[in-house]
């Protein structure tokens, strides 16, 4: 396991980077970023956005997506993964943000769990790059960057991947490493080919020298 210098250097090594590390769902206000989040489950950023483009020019607010009958709108999802099921959920926290919150997403994480599709990941984006709320959303990439590292034991839940990352990074720093870690996960430190000999946290990553040794190279 890392001690805190050591997270300290990967934080400031994946920085440089990943200087501008960001939420690359498409998105104009939090109602949309919901909605993209949910989209987004088991699917890629660049398919959600595809689809989004055309989405978020019919259906502006959560009185259009409940406006329109369920197939229509799994019509303009089809193309991304467990469609049925996401359409059925957007319509279900459409209908709750209109009635239960004026129309307005909420900005606590604990109430956006209770809408239909949103879990603790997606719950913790939202209020992190919607509202500026302190958070680290755990998704596959950052769980797996973590646990190569060594700042997560390899056994430890998503949950306590959170905590942890919660613990020994400043709280201030918590939105932007959420970013910097997905950025790095999904262009560096890949699941299939991880970038090891170029990569500037090897000397402290037990993965990486594994990885290295397996190879030959050292």
């Amino acid at each position: 396991m890392l001690n805190n210098t050591q997270i300290r250097y990967c934080l400031d090594e994946m920085g440089k980077l990943f200087p501008d590390a960001h939420c690359e769902l498409n998105h104009s206000n939090p109602f949309e970023l919901v909605v993209a989040v949910v989209l987004s489950a088991q699917c890629t950023d660049a398919l959600v956005n595809k689809v989004t483009k055309n989405l978020f020019q019919k259906y502006k607010k959560p009185e259009d997506f409940i406006a329109v009958p369920l197939s229509e709108l799994e019509n303009d999802i089809r193309s991304i993964g467990l469609y049925r099921n996401k359409a059925k959920n957007i319509q279900k926290l459409s209908q709750i943000i209109l009635e239960k919150y004026n129309g307005i997403v909420p900005n606590d994480r604990d109430l956006l769990t209770e809408l239909p599709g949103v879990g603790r990941k997606t719950a913790n984006v939202v209020v992190s790059v919607a509202y500026g709320v302190p958070a680290i959303a755990v998704d596959t990439h950052v769980e797996r960057v973590s646990k190569r590292l060594g700042i997560c034991r390899w056994k430890d839940s998503v949950l306590e991947v959170e905590k942890t990352l919660m613990r020994r990074i400043p709280e201030d720093e918590w939105s932007i490493t959420h970013h910097r870690m997905i950025f790095f996960g999904r262009y560096h430190c890949k699941a299939q080919s991880p970038k090891c000999e170029v990569c500037p946290m090897l000397l402290l990553c037990r993965e990486g020298k594994k990885r290295m040794k397996a190879t030959g190279k050292k």
